[in-house]
């Protein structure tokens, strides 16, 4: 079958070693199933394989993509939740210690088919596109989860997210937004703070830029480079949800004389169970709200739309179509 894998790692240029071409068709083994790949979305963590960083030189060749959408075994349509626990975990999804995600251990979803056990796969409803659904299960998960599970928001409720452009900072403003949260959004760059509003939020602002409230939770993917003015942000009592730190984990001063003076509280969240992704599919189908897509390319023009996001070219989800 059509496959986009990785079969070697480039720390300096990773688009360089992706590879295009035909894999082994997949065997499900008992208790897993069949997905006929429709659409499939494009993540950090697909490049960072690339990198080396996540997959394990005797993994390869590995099919890479955590997300997508498609046609079950019986025709009907259905949504890919990728995260694969151990088959004797029960509980949250994300709290098995021996849990991975598809193109880690197993292969993933760039493909014409992908196995997944049999409870990973969610009804897409009707409303949503294969190409919307496809966004769903890794960058809109970590949203709804941060917003919803781990920032424990309601409607009312003032949020403010970190840099906005990415797959998951447009989502926290889109769901924020649907589910009647005010939203506040910073980004470096003036285009992406004006696509910040045109998708929901309610007042944009340059990073580190003082806002005119104190908010309720701030959900940061930045790290480093936004994390002290994350903390002034909040009122006391606030929360800072973070699930990435894509400038750097390193910290100069974590402020933790704030932090503790204001009783704020630092929560981590990753990913999302198979309940929220049924969740999260279920808001989008009420509300009308749905994913921002950067553009869509078949999957024979991967190439493409890896090296738009290795050069930070799109706001919102590239999505590969079969």
């Amino acid at each position: 079958m059509f496959a986009v894998y990785a079969d070697q790692f480039s720390a300096d240029d990773p688009v360089s070693v992706l590879q295009v071409g035909e894999r082994p068709d997949p065997v499900a083994p008992d208790g897993w199933t069949t997905v006929t790949v429709r659409a499939a979305s494009l993540n950090h963590h697909d490049l960072w394989s690339l990198k080396g960083v996540g997959l394990r030189q005797e993994a390869l060749p590995m099919i890479l993509g955590c997300d997508a959408a498609g046609l079950d075994e019986d025709g009907n349509e259905v949504v890919v939740h990728a995260v694969v626990n151990d088959p004797r975990w029960t509980g949250d999804d994300t709290l098995d210690p021996k849990r991975s995600i598809l193109s880690e251990r197993h292969q993933g979803t760039f493909a014409e088919r992908v196995v997944v056990p049999a409870r990973n796969v969610v009804a897409k409803p009707a409303s949503l596109s294969f190409e919307e659904a496809a966004c769903l299960p890794t960058a809109w998960l970590t949203a709804y989860r941060m917003l919803f599970t781990q920032g424990g928001l309601k409607a009312g409720d003032t949020v403010l997210v970190q840099g906005a452009g990415g797959g998951v900072a447009t989502a926290l403003i889109t769901l924020g937004r649907a589910a009647g949260l005010r939203v506040l959004a910073t980004s470096r760059d003036e285009a992406k703070r004006a696509r910040a509003l045109e998708i929901g939020a309610h007042e944009v602002f340059e990073s580190g830029a003082r806002l005119p409230v104190k908010v309720d939770a701030v959900m940061e993917t930045v790290g480093r480079a936004t994390w002290s003015h994350s903390v002034r942000a909040l009122r006391p009592g606030g929360t800072i949800v973070i699930s990435g730190t894509t400038s750097g984990a390193q910290l100069d001063d974590a402020e933790l004389t704030r932090i503790f003076f204001l009783q704020l509280r630092v929560v981590g969240s990753t990913m999302g169970t198979s309940g929220e992704l049924a969740a999260l599919v279920n808001l989008l189908d009420t509300t009308g709200a749905r994913p921002l897509v950067d553009r869509v390319l078949p999957m024979t023009q991967a190439r493409e739309g890896f090296a738009a996001m290795a050069q930070g070219d799109l706001f919102g989800k590239i999505v590969f179509t079969r």
